[in-house]
Parts: structure tokens; C-alpha cells; sequence
């Protein structure tokens, strides 16, 4: 695992994921500069996908390719909103979204990923709770599933960096 600060849509690699909502739609912050880097043709494989199977589900993944970015996939994971679950069912639904894109990025190949701080920003998940769960997660799948040789924590901001740092570090 590595972690590093920066700007997820600069990612050169295989895939990078994405902290989608339900509707697939676009929004704010990572999701919302994920679209407006990679164009309008990952948002329209969004509205098909959704018009074919409903919602994205929180806890689950799907793909799309990536547009103007330069990597080849964006797998959208649909995160916890931390005030409308439980702990103990929002570490699940949190873990679920790292571990289905890990899957999802296996099934097709990849052998590099970038992950943003899923539910960290306006989905209110504390930082450290989630950090913990991320890479415990990450860690897990990757010692059953040694295909995928770079896996990258990309964080936004120096608080995450901090947060992320420290866990390896210990």
C-alpha cells in the first residue's frame, strides 16, 4: 500500500475509484472532480448503467472507463453516509466498497489502483475510524490477492495524509 497527497484525477495507472452517490449522477468533491476531469462520457455510462439496474447500492461498486483521464477505469463505490447507519454497519458498507472495487479491478486486469478517502468528506465518516477500516480492508484482500501490486491511498488533504501515515507508520 502506499499513501500519498494529491489530486486522484492525475492518477497514471489502471484505476482510480470513485466516491459516486446512488445516482450515479455527479456531485461534489471527489465524484464531482472526477467527472469534470475525465468529461461527459463517464456520466453518460453512468445514466446507462443506472437506467439498466437502478441505484448503486450503498456498499457496491461498478465501472466505467475513464473518459479524458489517464487511467483506464473509474470504479464508482457508493459510501456510508456516517449519520445514517450504525458503527457497526457503517464499517461494513465501508469496507464493502474497498473490497468490491479491489474485486472489481482484479476481474479486469488491473494490476494498479488509486483510492480517494471514501466517505471522509459530506458523508461525515470520521477520518481515522474510516482510515483504519480502508486499509485493514485493503490489507486483507491484498495478502489473498497478490495481482494487484499497487494500491494507492490518494489523499486530498494533509489531514488524511496525516491519518493514513500514521496507521502503516504503526
Amino acid at each position: 500500500m502506499i499513501i500519498t497527497q494529491g489530486d486522484i484525477t492525475t492518477f497514471d495507472g489502471d484505476a482510480i475509484v470513485n466516491a459516486a452517490n446512488t445516482r450515479l449522477e455527479g456531485g461534489g468533491g471527489v465524484d464531482g472532480a472526477i467527472h469534470t476531469a475525465g468529461g461527459p462520457r463517464i456520466l453518460e455510462e453512468c445514466r446507462l448503467w443506472v437506467a439498466a439496474n437502478g441505484l448503486l447500492p450503498t456498499g457496491e461498486a461498478m465501472v466505467t472507463g475513464a473518459g479524458n483521464l489517464s487511467c483506464d477505469l473509474v470504479i464508482h463505490t457508493v459510501g456510508p453516509i456516517w449519520a445514517e447507519h450504525d458503527e457497526e454497519s457503517a464499517h461494513r458498507l465501508l469496507a464493502s466498497c474497498y473490497r468490491r472495487s479491489l474485486e472489481l479491478a482484479a476481474e479486469r486486469g488491473c494490476t494498479s489502483i488509486a483510492f480517494p478517502n471514501i466517505s471522509t468528506g459530506v458523508y461525515g465518516f470520521p477520518k481515522r475510524p474510516a482510515a483504519r477500516t480502508a486499509t485493514a480492508t485493503v490489507e486483507v484482500w491484498s495478502d489473498e490477492n497478490p495481482d494487484l501490486d499497487r494500491i494507492v491511498f490518494m489523499c486530498f488533504d494533509a489531514e488524511n495524509l496525516s491519518v493514513y501515515s500514521a496507521l502503516l507508520d504503526s
